[in-house]
């Protein structure tokens, strides 16, 4: 996908009319004084950073647990990875880079512990009481779990960042009000109800990059991951043209470099050009669209930043090969279910003696909860907790703790 170089926003401030203004947000639910030196968007950005959830994602799993070596991504490596992807796209696009940013900061808050195969346990002990979503764990975590202000629960985060936050994958209800991906979580609804975040309509640019931004980062540093893991080969990776097309291209300019190096620059290759073909679609919807304003961007019926046909393509291609090669993969697959094990077990052992949840603020009310109340405070619990809190925990309550090795 080409693009026009000339109609890129390096410069601080130019903003183009259809990005999101800093300056005249929609608001906060709780009404607070502007700042003197930053905007909105800044102020949320900032917000996020300083919170326990930002802190907690250093030893949270993105693919391979912890205990496979330091140098493997967690999701803080993986959100810093997204955030800088992000910031890029919307520096190109003329748009504002702290909602892009701040969206691909707070995008993973909501995970559990060992990557989405905590999520699926946790989602399995939730089923008789709404289940469990990541993102609207993430939104649970903002408007009401960080407990920091004097004045309010949450961050009192911008309606823009956490739209943002809720649909920077696409409107969550469509024209016939059901939801698009199945039923919208209950956490999303209750805020909505409050605070209405517009559900059927579609994010602004800046929450689009940071969505497009996460696809390209796993992408690419899943692929790097493997590599260093063995659990993928470069030969493996001939099986998608692009990558090998990108390989090729890296050999026939330096012939015999070193298998490190040589990962790298087959990386950075792969997300220049993903980078520079959402720039280049993003430009040509613009031009074709013309939007006037952030709303015409929400009310455009198509998402606006995404990867052109052919690289969409390649994307699925990467997707199936990390699926087969590595996601799949025997001993992945045995990590994964004693992971599971873990977040099942603590999940009962805390629904039979809540009292077992000593750090948790509220661990005081909750043994008289009903049990809908209380398997939900239970979740919240479980989701904050770390790859590494919840072995240590499992290991004080249980005789034998599954080796996740």
């Amino acid at each position: 996908m080409t693009f026009d170089k000339k109609a890129l926003g390096f410069g601080y401030g130019e903003h183009a009319p259809f990005a999101s203004n800093p300056w005249m947000t929609r608001g906060r639910l709780f009404p607070e004084a502007t700042s003197a030196t930053r905007s909105d968007f800044q102020r949320d950005r900032d917000r996020i950073v300083h919170t326990t959830a930002f802190r907690r994602l250093k030893h949270k799993t993105q693919v391979f647990i912890a205990a496979d070596g330091d140098h493997y991504r967690t999701r803080l490596t993986h959100t810093i990875e997204v955030a800088q992807i992000a910031r890029a796209l919307a520096r190109a696009l003329k748009l504002d880079e702290d909602l892009a940013e701040g969206v691909a900061l707070v995008h993973d808050f909501g995970h559990t512990p060992f990557g989405h195969t905590g999520e699926d346990a946790l989602h399995e002990m939730l089923k008789p009481y709404g289940g469990f979503d990541h993102n609207a764990q993430s939104l649970r975590i903002v408007t009401k779990l960080e407990r920091r202000y004097a004045e309010f629960d949450g961050l009192n985060l911008t309606w823009e960042s956490l739209e943002g936050l809720v649909k920077h994958n696409g409107p969550l209800l469509a024209a016939d009000g059901e939801g698009t991906r199945g039923p919208v979580p209950q956490p999303i609804l209750d805020y909505c109800a409050l605070h209405d975040l517009e559900l059927a309509s579609f994010a602004s640019l800046e929450a689009q990059v940071a969505a497009i931004a996460d696809d390209i980062a796993y992408n690419t540093h899943d692929i790097d991951d493997g590599l260093r893991a063995g659990y993928l080969t470069f030969e493996m990776l001939e099986d998608v043209p692009f990558l090998a097309r990108l390989m090729r291209e890296v050999h026939d300019r330096y012939p015999g470099l070193e298998s490190s190096r040589f990962t790298h620059e087959i990386m950075r290759r792969q997300i220049t050009a993903m980078v520079e073909d959402v720039i280049g679609v993003a430009q040509q919807r613009i031009a074709e669209i013309r939007p006037q304003s952030v709303a015409d961007v929400r009310q455009a019926g198509t998402v606006m930043a995404t990867f052109s046909e052919e690289m969409g393509e390649t994307d699925k291609q990467i997707k199936r090969l990390l699926m087969t090669r590595i996601y799949r993969h025997p001993e992945v697959m045995r990590v994964r279910e004693n992971a599971a094990s873990i977040v099942c077990d603590l999940y009962r052992a805390f629904m039979n003696d809540p009292q077992l949840m000593r750090e948790h603020y509220w661990i005081d009310q909750i043994a008289g909860m009903a049990e809908p109340a209380r398997a939900r405070h239970v979740g919240d619990y479980l989701a904050g907790m770390t790859d590494t809190f919840a072995i240590s925990v499992h290991k004080r309550l249980f005789d034998h703790t599954p080796d996740l090795r």
